[in-house]
């Protein structure tokens, strides 16, 4: 066991004890950042290297998801971390979630830092407890309903598939990571747009800035659910993150007023990573594996490279085949965001990715296989129409280049809908 994994595994270990003992003791963790003190009421979930939390302020009493990601290795971790920051400040769509801010410590239990990703708190969960819900119940969606939010889905798909930056802009985050800037004094902060929530107006020197996006089309965070923070020069060991020079650059308009298309995949989508606001909306989240789209494969080297990042951020069951075996002189790019999209439209018609079908397993096939080869079927009871398998059917092709781009997959999404009409 490499000493990383080790310490990977000690650092899940302590949260987890953590996350129990305040269950069992039913009195909460407690955690202060910038001066204020959020309590920790329950675990929402837990990935490879970070947990998210339903904290509350104890201040104000708002709720929100507090996203925790420990960087043993530092500098470069935190670096790695603050991808995820950037991703979500880069696209702006409806069906995106807004990061409402982001705070770096030091780790009081080790020589790392923690990354905290203060993000909104959906209550009606992720389409995966959705689903969950339905199993439990012996219910389905029904059809027009599941394809109202798998289109959204879709919508931000696309947002990401069809990014612009402007001209000279890489589109990636600068070699040396995101630079800490000491926040905007709290009187210079926009407001958050409010619906019938002015009893806290007291309270206004100390919320999270607005959303970006909310002029550009985008949403409003409902004020019962913006969350409060104590605005603070950074210390050393205690940084906001406002945003950087790198995101300020990617966001400004160039001086020629020229974009280039610079295509980004989210390569992890599945029904865990779609939460469901309270209009019912669905939001895309979890940007953490997401990466440039477009990436030639030159050598057996890069492959292999390509490969262990896909094996380490994305979701087996939903993992497009080509990257379990990732060819050389090829070029990835955004139709494995396609695959994925199809195993979520399966999975949630059938509560189940099409790869996680007992039957593969217990005939003594693997996963691995069955994904390459797009081995599945669906059930023969099922209730859906042929035009909603034809167009599951469309996205999960094993050849990249057989499947529909995300524009294409919008206008089948449509048509089925207008035949259920």
């Amino acid at each position: 066991m490499s000493a990383q994994l080790f310490h990977n595994l000690v650092d899940q270990a302590k949260d987890a004890l953590w996350a129990l003992s305040s269950c069992v003791c039913q009195q909460s963790a407690k955690i202060k950042i910038n001066g204020r003190t959020f309590k920790i009421i329950k675990i929402l979930g837990e990935g490879g290297f970070s947990f998210v939390y339903l904290a509350q302020d104890e201040h104000s009493g708002r709720q929100f998801a507090l996203k925790k990601i420990r960087c043993p290795t530092g500098s470069e971790g935190v670096k790695e971390a603050m991808r995820e920051v950037e991703a979500y400040r880069r696209f702006k769509h409806p069906n995106i979630i807004r990061i409402l801010d982001s705070a770096v410590v030091q780790d009081p239990d080790g020589e790392g830092k923690i990354v905290y990703l203060f993000l909104p708190l959906y209550k009606r969960g992720n389409i995966q407890d959705a689903i969950n819900n339905h199993v439990v119940n012996g219910t389905h969606f029904s059809e027009q309903e599941m394809l109202r939010l798998f289109k959204g889905a879709c919508e931000a798909i696309r947002a990401m598939h069809t990014y612009r930056a402007p001209v000279g802009a890489s589109g990636n985050t600068s070699s040396n990571g995101p630079s800490a800037r000491a926040p905007l004094p709290a009187q210079n902060l926009p407001r958050p747009a409010h619906h019938g929530d002015d009893d806290d107006d007291d309270d206004d020197d100390h919320r999270f800035p607005e959303p970006e996006g909310d002029a550009d089309g985008g949403y409003s965070y409902d004020g019962s659910s913006v969350p409060l923070v104590t605005r603070k020069r950074p210390q050393d060991h205690d940084t906001v993150f406002d945003g950087d020079e790198e995101h300020s650059r990617l966001q400004e308009p160039a001086h020629t007023g020229e974009t280039e298309l610079v295509p980004y995949a989210h390569r992890d989508l599945k029904p865990g990573n779609i939460m469901i606001s309270d209009e019912g909306a669905p939001i895309l989240m979890d940007f953490g594996s997401a990466i440039k789209a477009r990436i030639p494969i030159l050598n057996r080297q890069q492959a292999l490279v390509q490969q262990d990042i896909a094996a380490e951020q994305s979701t087996m069951s939903y993992r497009a085949p080509e990257l379990y075996d990732v060819k050389t002189d090829t070029t990835l790019d955004e139709k494995v965001d396609i695959w994925s999209l199809g195993c979520t439209l399966f999975a949630m018609a059938y509560s189940h990715s099409p790869f996680e079908n007992p039957q593969i397993t217990e005939q003594g096939g693997s996963m691995a296989m069955a994904v390459m080869n797009a081995q599945y079927k669906h059930p023969a009871s099922s209730a859906y129409s042929q035009r909603f398998k034809d167009l599951v059917d469309s996205m999960l092709k094993a050849d990249p280049k057989e499947r529909p781009d995300i524009h294409r997959v919008i206008e089948m999404t449509d048509e089925v809908l207008q035949s259920l009409a």
